[in-house]
């Protein structure tokens, strides 16, 4: 759930914060106040393309902050994220921060991150329905997704079937193609086998020599330092140690009056002696340097050649050992090609019957789900003013050119709006405001079957931007008691336009603008009472409030209260 959203400098909006609330928050301002600006923050934050020119005129950056309670089900699934980028959960909650400058930044959790990391959270917080989103935008990846979300379907062992198979596949292409392509990757295996072979290279080698080569490069700064060091220390006649020996002799004389300095004598000896090997080191360390220029050359003529390996199959002196390896790997399949392409297509026919015993589960599973929801969706629509059908098709087959890590089923949306028309794809829908209701329905169907099938209470935040485009009336109230149903279990923040849409909210937001020293200036706050009533009969009769405006407001808020 959404607790906090901070913007700075973002847009026109010079410094807002809101605090939002469970169930449906609805926001309302009139046009051009700011409404959307908190929607494409938002947007930023779940991993949105940020632009400069969302940076308020005049400032350096803009920073866009959000803090998120996680619900008990999605903590487990942010916290195995977070670890396997390498960061730490909080168990207060999750808070996200990007900073929109030429030098973008991402923090989570006050943590340095990344946007992609942004992206990995996004499913698990919070998802946005925007203003111009059509179900026609949606790729056949994504029709699935939601067929697969409302079916709760689990594709990790499909996923993994499928790249086994392919992995196994991709192995057999290798191995049988064209005879003279073939010869030339013999030629050019046995070349690199033999380069690397002939290096005898050692791992961390090239770490081991640069230490070597910056010693030899330095041998009498380095002599000089060790000498000079341990000259002071031990052997010249104002040294360290002769200086700790002096004063010894005057501490022992005067224990014999004052025994309590009997413990600082003996620090004195430990410091003496500690101080004597760190001598002794350096001079046994300096002993052993040897100003050796044909050393030298060895050295940097062995690093010239191992950087020249790893320019050619680098970047690491590792990564040159591993293709070695692979090379080698790779000459003996050629030389046992016929054993090994008998024993990859036994492997290659046991990976695919895995792969379609998994596709063809989750395709029966996807089947049923589909004729569930789209019953569910069709009752939804039917409750937001319209008298429709709508329909989940089916297709594909199991032919191993339709086989995808998702399978091999293709989903279609279908719908009529009018009675007695056939059924159509959801992108032969002419009107806005349908098309608004079918995805509203969409959406709740897959969000409350997808809860059913979870433990508890799922407080998602699900956002609206102005999904009541092109309707009105009946159907504005259809959609309003529709978003109070669904905040029942999820956190709803909406944009709207609409009275009769606005009056079923939890917590209403109004934004407003104003001109402050020749600069625009954004509010938002929260209103109830008198200011609640207000804003509700400005949306209905406009700028110009009257006593039957706010009359009718009155009553319209106490009616969805």
């Amino acid at each position: 759930m959404l607790v906090e959203l901070r913007l700075e400098n973002f847009a026109v909006i010079e410094n807002v914060a809101v605090e939002f609330g469970a169930g449906l928050n609805l926001l309302t301002g009139e046009t051009g106040a700011g409404k959307s600006m908190l929607i494409d923050a938002l947007a930023l934050l779940l991993g949105g393309k940020a632009s400069p020119d969302l940076i308020r005129f005049g400032a350096e950056r803009a920073v866009v902050s959000a803090v998120f309670e996680v619900e008990m089900e999605a903590e487990k699934s942010v916290t195995k994220i977070l670890e396997d980028n390498g960061m730490d959960a909080d168990d207060a909650g999750l808070i996200l921060r990007r900073e929109i400058s030429t030098k973008g930044r991402v923090f989570v959790n006050n943590q340095p991150a990344t946007v992609a990391l942004l992206k990995q959270l996004a499913p698990h917080i919070a998802s946005i329905h925007a203003q111009n989103e059509s179900l026609v935008s949606f790729d056949a990846g994504v029709r699935l997704e939601l067929l697969d979300q409302f079916a709760g379907t689990q594709l990790e062992p499909l996923q993994h079937a499928f790249d086994q198979w392919k992995q196994i596949k991709s192995r057999i292409d290798e191995l049988q193609q064209g005879e003279q392509e073939r010869l030339r990757l013999v030629d050019l295996w046995i070349f690199q086998k033999r380069e690397i072979e002939d290096a005898k290279i050692q791992p961390g080698e090239d770490e081991r020599l640069d230490a070597q080569k910056r010693v030899l490069a330095n041998a009498e700064k380095i002599y000089s330092a060790a000498m000079h060091a341990f000259d002071l220390l031990y052997e010249g006649t104002a040294s360290t140690s002769a200086s700790l020996r002096s004063a010894q002799k005057h501490l022992e004389e005067l224990i014999r009056y004052e025994p309590k300095f009997q413990e600082g004598l003996a620090s004195l000896e430990s410091a003496r002696i500690s101080i004597e090997d760190v001598g002794a080191s350096l001079r046994d360390y300096a002993g052993a340097i040897e100003s050796s220029p044909e050393r030298l050359a060895e050295i940097e003529d062995r690093l010239a050649m191992l950087d020249r390996l790893k320019r050619k199959y680098g970047p690491t002196l590792d990564d040159v050992i591993k293709l070695g390896e692979e090379v080698t790997r790779r000459l003996s399949e050629i030389e046992n090609k016929d054993e090994i392409l008998k024993q990859l297509q036994t492997e290659l026919a046991a990976a695919a019957e895995e792969y379609l015993q998994a596709a063809r589960a989750i395709s029966k599973k996807r089947y049923e789900a589909a004729k569930k929801l789209g019953k569910l969706v069709e009752a939804e629509i039917n409750q937001l003013a319209m008298k429709s059908q709508f329909r989940i098709e089916l297709g594909g087959t199991d032919e191993e050119n339709n086989w995808t890590a998702s399978g091999f089923d293709q989903a279609e949306y279908l719908i009529s709006t009018n009675p007695g028309e056939p059924l159509h794809a959801l992108d032969q829908i002419a009107s806005g405001g349908e098309l608004s209701r079918v995805m509203l329905a969409l959406k709740a169907s897959v969000e409350s079957g997808s809860t059913k099938k979870r433990s508890g209470a799922a407080q998602r935040t699900l956002v609206f931007d102005e999904i009541d485009t092109g309707i009105g009336g009946r159907a504005a109230e259809a959609v309003g008691k529709k978003l109070k149903e669904l905040a029942r279990a999820h956190q709803i923040i909406c944009v709207t336009h609409l009275p009769q849409i606005a009056t079923f909210a939890d917590h209403h937001y109004l934004i407003s603008k104003k001109e402050v020293s020749g600069r625009t200036r954004t509010s938002v706050s929260e209103i109830s009472g008198e200011e609640r009533t207000e804003e509700i009969a400005r949306m209905l009769s406009g700028a110009k409030l009257t006593d039957t405006s706010l009359k009718h407001a009155e009553q319209m808020i106490k009616a969805n209260a």
